[in-house]
């Protein structure tokens, strides 16, 4: 009969700790993997050597810091909405990774330094 009530009891504690938790936290212990995608718009002026570095170091930069690349998408030279460093063409890329939190913006903070990216978004994919 003790055994029973303090396996009631752990099971209430569990329940409690997951109602408690923070919007956004996960349990400890659980997958806290979360997919992203991330767009990377690179300059059109620079050669192709130099456009496949720039890529190159991107996916250097996640596979870094814990993430693992599902696939890159390459969509090509494409017209910008609006002129941006007085260029008005670019690259773009699609990286889609998997991840956790942290990693993100230590991603964010070196991408954001680097020559030849124009612009650059990374956002977390849904579940659904």
């Amino acid at each position: 009969m003790l055994c029973r009530v303090s396996d009631d009891i752990l099971k209430l504690r569990d329940i409690f700790s997951l109602l408690t938790l923070g919007v956004g936290q996960r349990p400890k212990g659980g997958n806290s993997m979360n997919k992203y995608e991330l767009a990377v718009v690179i300059n059109a002026v620079i050669d192709d050597d130099a456009r496949a570095a720039v890529l190159e170091k991107v996916k250097k930069y996640v596979t870094r810091f814990g993430g693992q690349i599902a696939d890159v998408e390459e969509w090509g030279k494409k017209k910008l909405a609006y002129e941006i460093q007085k260029m008005t063409e670019g690259y773009y890329y699609f990286i889609h990774f998997e991840s956790d939190g942290t990693a993100i913006s230590e991603i964010d903070s070196r991408i954001r330094i680097m020559d030849g990216v124009i612009r650059y978004l990374c956002v977390r994919q849904d579940e659904a």
